[in-house]
């Protein structure tokens, strides 16, 4: 919408065309390429960063995601203000282009473990300092790609005449499609550069995944100025969203004002605000509100949408991405969605909505969302019952004041087991062991266990919430191991080693030496990758 009263005073240098359209929609083209690279690249493995770096649990780190992102789109009304009162369009996406780029190079730093990792295991050991570096990157961040966004596109469409609306048109579509092709290009990529391996200790490599989308910024910002010559610059034409607001609230003011019955009735509310502002301006601001109205659903839509992000990448971290030799990372499931874009945008414009017009269906853009916005509701069902088959697979960990305990036989003889708060006992055969059993852990204060009729009793060391194993050899020889009381995150196993064998001279995994071993001696719990890791035992 234009403020009318103001005509606009543009700078226009010589602007070279070529197959009719201006050179200089390459560089904004270019620049909303990298942007949104840089931008979709470093929200692809956010909640994962804040998951296993901050070591913040999922409810957080959905949270601190979703404000986040919601934040990013609130500022548009801020760059729109920005640019159409002071600095106008091209100013304002330089300036907060900076700030854009300051705030990837700050979020990159926070990511880097040796700033505070004083013990050498790779983990921050400040926290606080990461958290804090990390929202200063993160405002900085939204500042930038939310001011900018309202500006770019138009600023665009500045650069056509006004004899140039089919290029204008097609602009419009490639400048769309480089969008999704930055999206797609950097959710396929940063993943990747996440997996590298940073230093000498095996960890997420956040500082590269950071890193590069803070490059790719940079770049957006020197291609966007190397086209300075080449661009029509127009002056700031005034406050117009201002404008609106108080023209609303005038019409609204003038017609509790007008209330009583002598005063001739008006067809809509905002033909009240004719007594101080122009029917071109008031007439454009209805067509403003009837659109609006389409928008009462999107925010619930966009909620949803926007969980592909959060949860639904927490959810894909449960699950394996093996797909015969290709391993997706959780955080690259967001690819789908520009992949998407890119093949069904032509395929149903050229396609599918030419065939239901001559169906003679009365397919209208109210009931394309419509249908849209069911099979998004479908898609939520799909995860849901998704999550009903991972639940299954999850262990059951103990709750309240219950116990776990796990007897494992490494003797050579059939092993009779019994705990003294149940009345059922457990034959356990040589190199093999019972599922967790599930107890009070008040009441369990022993178990017994016979070994061909000579029996022991084993004073038990229970803990509410714990699970253990209990390891024997004969009637005499045995051991007490506390077990890992949760899931291991990022879609790891714990794994750790014992054996049935006198002596084992050595064991190692997946590069990892857990050294030698006895019938009765147990390595530490090893966190691996999902995936198929050698073991190599030697005896």
């Amino acid at each position: 919408m234009k403020d009318e009263n103001k005509a606009p005073k543009e700078q226009r240098s010589s602007t070279p065309n070529i197959f009719g359209y201006p050179i200089s929609i390459c560089f904004i083209v270019v620049n909303e390429f990298c942007e949104r690279f840089s931008y979709y690249g470093m929200r692809a493995v956010l909640v994962l960063y804040f998951r296993y770096f901050l070591r913040w649990d999922e409810d957080l780190a959905t949270a601190i995601y979703h404000g986040f992102v919601a934040l990013c789109f609130l500022m548009p009304i801020f760059g729109a203000i920005i640019a159409d009162s002071w600095l106008g369009k091209f100013k304002t996406i330089i300036y907060l282009s900076i700030v854009y780029t300051i705030g990837q190079v700050v979020i990159a730093i926070s990511s880097i473990a040796d700033l505070t990792d004083t013990t050498g295991d790779g983990q921050p050991d400040n926290l606080s300092l990461h958290i804090g570096l990390s929202m200063l990157g993160l405002l900085l961040i939204a500042l930038g790609t939310g001011g900018i966004k309202p500006c770019v596109s138009a600023f665009g469409g500045d650069q056509f005449d006004d004899d140039q609306e089919k290029q204008r048109s097609k602009f419009f579509s490639i400048f769309y499609l480089s969008i999704n092709a930055g999206s797609l290009i950097s959710t396929v990529v940063t993943p990747i550069l996440r997996e590298q391996r940073c230093g000498s200790v095996p960890q997420a490599c956040y500082p590269l995944a950071f890193g590069v989308p803070g490059a790719l910024m940079a770049v957006a910002l020197i291609v966007f100025i190397g086209g300075s010559p080449l661009y029509k610059k127009s002056s700031p034409q005034g406050n117009i969203v201002l404008k609106v607001c108080k023209c609303i609230a005038f019409a609204i003011k003038n017609r509790f004002k007008h209330r009583s019955n002598q005063y001739p009735k008006r067809d809509h509310f905002m033909d009240w605000a004719s007594d101080k502002y122009d029917e071109h301006l008031i007439a454009q601001i209805k067509m403003v509100l009837k659109v609006l109205f389409l928008y009462i659903p999107l925010p619930m839509f966009w909620a949803l949408f926007d969980q592909q992000g959060s949860r639904w990448t927490l959810q894909a971290v449960t699950m394996n991405g093996n797909f015969g030799g290709i391993d997706i990372q959780p955080d690259q499931m967001q690819t789908v969605n520009p992949i998407l874009i890119l093949i069904l945008v032509p395929v149903v414009d050229t396609i599918v909505y030419p065939l239901i017009a001559k169906c003679k269906l009365n397919f209208t853009p109210l009931r394309r969302m419509t249908v849209g916005m069911f099979l998004a509701a479908m898609a939520f069902v799909a995860a849901a019952l998704v999550q009903v088959q991972i639940d299954k697979t999850l262990p059951k960990f103990p709750v309240g004041d219950q116990s776990q305990i796990k007897i494992v036989n490494v003797g050579k003889t059939t092993a009779n087991v019994s705990l003294d708060y149940l009345s059922k006992s457990y034959l356990v055969e040589p190199s093999q062991a019972t599922d967790y059993i599930t107890v009070p852990a008040a009441d369990v204060k022993r178990v017994t266990v016979y070994f061909n009729n000579k029996g022991t009793n084993i004073t038990t060391k229970l803990v509410n919430k714990t699970r253990n194993t209990l390891l024997v050899l004969d009637s005499s020889n045995y051991d007490w191991l506390e077990d890992t009381n949760s899931k291991p995150e990022e879609g790891k196993n714990a794994i750790r080693f014992t054996t049935t064998l006198p002596h084992v001279e050595n064991v190692t995994m997946g590069g990892v030496d857990f050294g030698n071993l006895n019938q009765l001696s147990v390595t530490n719990y090893t966190f691996f990758t999902k995936g198929n890791v050698p073991a190599r035992i030697l005896n």
